[in-house]
């Protein structure tokens, strides 16, 4: 939509003014402009005849005070006439009959300096009127001025000269003052009705998107930049009551091992208002078993069109009956497993007997060879499933008998045992970063996580690549580092690397996919986290933080 000119505007004045006579409405518009402009010049010439009558009238009286009355009458003829219900030109006649008022005036003392009066009159019809106006008042000026110079008979002076020239220079900018007036108006009301078009058609999507957002199931917030909430939806109400500080005092909040408590300051939106970014973090919500409901929240942040910060998104979903259906699997399994196991067991136990027994031929002992190592095989598998069934928060932290332990002796003894497998792929073990770190931990399990992670640096690795291995403490807390300089770990692979089942790359070799699952539910049991960092074809990074001593209120 583009803005219209001066000229445009004054060319449709008309038009508009025209139609705006046929609105059921009356606009007094008209009404007031004649009557303000009328009562403007009366007061000038009251003062004026005020004057005269007080001091002595170098001039014909009469003829003055005959155009004093004239434009009394005129005066009191605008205050009476209802200019809005006549034509729109009729009103000229008003400011036509005050040039003449004047001009009897003028003429009654030719030597004053009365018909200035006429910018009155002038600047009325030349703003009021268009170009039709303006050229009034330039063949008005030019009969009067002609009519003066007629009557007083003199030569060319202030008064056939200066004063007309001053009257056509104010007629003109009154003419233009008026045009340039008539098109910002225009140009506003166009503005308004865009505005208002723009106005009306948000309003309409702001509902489309709030229908929208309460017909979905999962709960979304939106944070200003100044950390309020400015929109929620209906789900927002179901799911996530216990998202702000002051509700989860009401509503216990967990982590996803349902028995770490979150503190106010970790809970999502306190999380979100700080600024921070997370993908699928699972939370649960409750205390009572069957209560209980299990939320994975998504924050996000939101930048404005020049790149700054304006707030944040947070989405929460619904995932109690997933996680309850794949903790029901988990047990089917372990139960299967469990059952396997005994099986298993005296398999391997009679394959044992039939190997060392001499009278075996030693073409059947290669072939009980194989099935023996299938059957360990198989049996480490049963191991693992029945050690991720084991490794639950309910149950893992049961287990544990935590002591003083020294994480560099376990750390160099997993190596040392890894030396061999390393060495059929040509891969180095370095162990000079291993320095003094007491950890209070269960020796046993901490055996298990560094055999799990040593593992997979190896069997991750590139044939003639390194494993680093390290130990480090500041006293309350230990680190554990395992690195590698192997395949790396993709960003989509990142995600859900810790969960159960799960592994990663696209050439998946072999194995159950529970091992890091374990591997961090072992290490969250003992109070400690575990860190990742992994670039594609450049290596993976676990590094495992430990307390160093035994953590207060926990039972040795």
């Amino acid at each position: 939509m583009t803005a219209a000119t001066p000229r445009e505007a004054h060319s449709r004045g008309p038009r508009l003014r025209a139609a705006a006579r046929g609105h059921d409405i009356a606009d007094r518009t008209r009404d007031r402009i004649a009557t303000l402009n009328q009562l403007l010049l009366a007061g000038v010439v009251f003062v004026l005849a005020g004057m005269v009558m007080l001091t002595p009238f170098q001039g014909d009286s009469a003829l003055f005070f005959f155009g004093v009355v004239l434009i009394v009458a005129v005066t009191g003829a605008t205050l009476v006439v209802p200019w809005n219900s006549l034509r729109y030109g009729w009103v000229a006649i008003v400011p036509a009959l005050d040039m003449a008022a004047i001009t009897l005036m003028q003429l009654a003392a030719p030597d004053s300096r009365l018909g200035l009066l006429w910018i009155f009159p002038v600047m009325w019809l030349a703003g009021g009127f268009g170009m039709l106006g303006l050229a009034g008042v330039i063949v008005a000026i030019a009969g009067i001025v002609s009519v003066l110079t007629a009557l007083t008979a003199e030569e060319v002076t202030y008064r056939t000269f200066i004063l007309p020239l001053v009257l056509l220079a104010v007629a003109t900018t009154a003419h233009l003052t008026t045009r340039r007036s008539d098109a910002q108006r225009m140009l506003l009301a166009k503005q308004s009705r865009l505005l208002r078009s723009i106005l009306a058609r948000t309003r309409r999507q702001e509902q489309v998107v709030t229908e929208v957002l309460d017909a979905v199931d999962f709960g979304v917030v939106r944070i200003d930049a100044d950390g309020r909430i400015a929109v929620t939806n209906d789900a927002h109400a179901r799911l996530q009551q216990g998202l702000e500080a002051h509700e989860a005092a009401e509503l216990e909040v967990f982590r996803d091992d349902g028995a770490t408590r979150v503190p106010p300051d970790e809970l999502p939106l306190e999380r979100a208002r700080r600024g921070e970014s997370f993908d699928d973090q699972v939370m649960w919500f409750g205390a009572e078993p069957g209560a209980r409901r299990a939320l994975t929240i998504t924050a996000r942040r939101l930048t404005d069109p020049d790149g700054a910060d304006a707030g944040a998104v947070v989405v929460s979903r619904d995932v109690t009956a997933e996680l309850d259906a794949l903790r029901a699997r988990d047990e089917l399994v372990a139960s299967v497993s469990h059952e396997l196991r005994t099986p298993l067991t005296a398999i391997l136990g009679y394959l044992d007997l039939a190997m060392e027994d001499p009278d075996t031929p030693d073409a059947v002992r290669a072939n009980l060879d194989i099935a023996e190592r299938n059957a360990e095989r198989l049996l480490q598998i049963v191991a693992d499933i029945l050690a991720a069934g084991r490794s639950s928060a309910s149950s893992l932290g049961t287990s544990l008998t935590p002591g003083p332990v020294e994480a560099s002796e376990i750390v160099r003894a997993a190596a040392t045992d890894a030396v061999t497998r390393a060495a059929v792929r040509a891969i180095t073990i370095d162990t000079s970063g291993l320095e003094p770190a007491p950890v209070w931990a269960d020796a046993l399990r901490l055996r298990q996580v560094v055999d799990n992670l040593v593992s997979n640096a190896i069997t991750y690795n590139k044939d003639g690549g390194t494993v680093h291995v390290g130990t480090t403490s500041d006293g309350s807390s230990s680190w554990i580092l395992v690195r590698d300089t192997g395949i790396g770990i993709s960003e989509a692979d990142r995600s859900r690397l810790f969960h159960r089942y799960y592994k990663a790359g696209a050439n998946r070799r072999a194995g159950t996919g529970l091992g890091l699952a374990i591997t961090r539910d072992i290490v969250r049991a003992h109070g400690g986290e575990m860190g990742l960092h992994s670039s594609p074809g450049v290596g993976s990074t676990f590094i495992v933080k430990l307390p160093a001593t035994r953590p207060e209120g926990r039972e040795s």
